[in-house]
């Protein structure tokens, strides 16, 4: 029976020899099945074909049969360039960076590496710049995971090519450590050296999701609403790779994969502790203290009250060390560094060539957007987070973390909300012509809504007068309960419609006033609060107020030190920095600490980030807020 399977499993060995070639190998510590799959650039699956025991018995020293790779070995032409020596120049009026680099067949970025005053100071005249000299040394390589030369073409982004060639965006990057942010067409990148016929076509009838770390087909179905099987009838490839980080999937057009998870629970980090290492934070703001005259107490005094944006990075700074104190209480210890970018770009640069970041554990970021970019993209090879506390960043970079919910999330929030009452009321939209395409939209949401427009100028048809008249509202309203989403900047039509809505309020009638949008057209003077109050009115806010009904202990700690009550920007201080140490102490990293299951919630704020298919993390938590007895407090289903 032995000589007949030994004869079996040699003619079996012989017939897979004639096929294809294998490789064996020896495990080595440390690694696990993927990694070993990633090196020889085949699936897990392949590997378990070859080697049923390795599901059940995996450790070093073991050897592996390793299936030839899909991917060709052919060598490859590779342009490498060797540094030779400088040139002097010295600039002359008009000159700039970008002509120089034309000029001299390099890139800007290598003109400030050989004159890094560069990255603190702009270009002048006079100035004597070294300009690097390179041969360019060609050699034909022939690397583990080959690769081949793509041309990006025009609209393609990393998610769009990561497709194309079946890779994450992670590995994408991996092949191109050189890789731009934001890649341009005729970039030309380093890609998996298939065959043309396998690569897949970006389809634009389609959506695409990036499968995001320890995402598994359950949790899918809860965020995208698609099951296993779905997923796998549009990704075939599924069946055999299973979900892996960083892959890109192919979803319906109508799914949206930048919304949250409807449902998720409050975590209280302080049971996940583990982590008691000091934490290295950076807190970058626009103190602006060459502007101060620190002899002058009562100029001064009067320029923290003037000045708003002081007032406001001093209020935030009160906070951030209010939450030390209270992470020194949990045992979380903080080297803290202070600096400060005087709201000036060039200062930021200035910090960044003066100190090095890469061992820091995050840093919370400027102010200014063009400052915050610059940092962001500075530190963004060492991986460190950056935090993005008052602004929105125009770029999300991969180690950026928005704090700041977007518009289109909260106002997704607020529809969310009104929907879950909406079989048991009826809605009414009142808009200006300026949102009349965004009313419409609201409408089909609400099939059975009232849409009402303000009036045209008689004299301008084209004019919008900004006003409805009563007799529009009157017979609107009758008695239950009424949702009336009212969509405009403008202030005068805002107070107007308000104090409309107000005097058909009674007994009988009840009117939820709503917007998406709640700007400067529903604050100021001539907007009563008690018109609000009696409207119920809810909007989505980043932030609630703290309740002043119950016991809190930042709130008294700050009132018996200062003597008021602490204003958003010291409680938004106090939660980012609070919320910053104890995601650092429950896991390795911030990005470990960042899933979108972890959602968490302090005095006024709440965080739950979301990787997006581009890049960084942004906050996805959002609160739904009304007045109640001229107070602001959490609106509730």
């Amino acid at each position: 029976m032995k000589n007949i399977l030994a004869i079996l499993l040699i003619a079996f060995s012989i017939g897979l020899s004639a096929q294809q070639k294998y490789i064996e190998h020896t495990v080595k510590p440390g690694e696990t099945i993927e990694s070993i799959a990633k090196a020889y650039l085949v699936t897990p699956f392949d590997i378990y074909a070859l080697n049923p025991d390795a599901q059940r018995k995996f450790q070093p020293n073991s050897v592996l049969i390793i299936p030839n790779s899909k991917i060709k070995n052919d060598a490859i032409m590779e342009d490498s360039k060797e540094l030779t020596g400088y040139k002097t120049h010295k600039v002359k009026r008009k000159e700039t960076l970008y002509g120089l680099s034309k000029q001299y067949n390099i890139s800007e970025d290598e003109i400030k590496k050989a004159n890094r005053f560069l990255y603190s100071e702009n270009l002048k005249k006079g100035d004597k710049l070294r300009i690097p000299r390179y041969k360019t040394i060609v050699s034909k390589q022939t690397l583990n995971n080959t690769v081949k030369k793509y041309t990006v073409q025009a609209k393609e982004g990393k998610w769009r090519i990561a497709y194309k060639f079946g890779i994450s965006v992670a590995d994408l990057e991996a092949l191109n450590p050189s890789m731009n942010e934001t890649i341009q067409p005729g970039d030309e990148l380093n890609v998996p050296n298939i065959h043309d016929q396998e690569e897949k076509e970006i389809e634009s009838t389609f959506g695409y999701y990036e499968v995001l770390p320890k995402e598994g087909f359950y949790r899918l179905q809860i965020k995208l609403n698609l099951t296993q099987e779905q997923l796998e009838t549009l990704n075939p490839e599924l069946k055999e790779t299973g979900l892996k980080a960083g892959m890109v999937l192919k979803v319906p057009e109508t799914v949206d994969t930048l919304s949250a998870l409807d449902t998720v629970e409050t975590t209280n980090l302080k049971g996940s502790l583990s982590n008691f290492k000091t934490k290295k934070i950076a807190l970058m703001m626009p103190y602006r203290l060459d502007k101060i005259d620190v002899d002058a107490v009562a100029k001064t005094k009067d320029m923290m009250k003037d000045n708003r944006l002081l007032s406001t990075v001093l209020d935030f700074h009160v906070g951030v060390t209010m939450a030390l104190d209270s992470a020194k209480q949990l045992g979380i210890s903080t080297d803290l560094k202070v600096f400060d970018t005087r709201y000036h770009i060039a200062e930021t640069g200035k910090i960044l060539a003066e100190n090095d970041f890469s061992d820091y554990d995050a840093i919370i970021g400027p102010m200014q957007d063009e400052s915050f970019s610059r940092v962001a993209m500075a530190l963004k090879g060492d991986n460190v987070p950056v935090i993005a506390a008052m602004i929105k960043p125009k770029d999300i970079l991969s180690n950026v973390f928005q704090t700041l919910p977007e518009e289109k999330l909260m106002r997704k929030a607020m529809i969310d909300f009104v929907k879950a009452d909406s079989l048991k009321t009826k809605v009414v939209i009142i808009s200006d012509h300026e949102h009349r395409e965004s009313s419409e939209s609201l409408q089909k949401m609400f099939p059975n809504s009232k849409l009402i427009f303000s009036r045209y100028d008689k004299k301008n048809k084209s004019k919008d007068a900004f006003f409805v008249y009563h007799a529009e509202l009157k017979n609107v309203f009758s008695s239950g309960k009424t949702i009336v989403f009212l969509e405009t900047d403008n202030y005068s039509f805002s107070t107007s419609v308000i104090s409309m809505l107000n005097g058909f309020v009674d007994k009988q009638t009840e009117i939820v006033l709503t917007t998406l949008n709640k700007g400067k057209a529903f604050e100021g003077k001539d907007v009563d609060n008690n018109n609000l109050s009696n409207l119920k009115f809810h909007y989505a806010s980043i932030h609630k107020d703290f309740d002043e009904t119950k016991s809190n202990g930042f709130v008294e700690k700050y009132r018996k030190e200062y003597g008021v009550s602490p204003s958003k920007y010291v409680a938004r201080g106090f939660d980012i920095t609070l919320d910053l140490l104890m995601r650092l102490a429950s896991a390795e990293n911030l990005y470990d600490a960042s899933s979108d299951t972890i959602e968490t919630e302090y005095i006024e704020n709440k965080f739950r980030y979301t990787k997006t298919l581009f890049g960084g993390y942004i906050n996805q938590a959002v609160y739904i807020v009304k007045y109640d007895n001229l107070r602001i407090v959490e609106a509730k289903q």
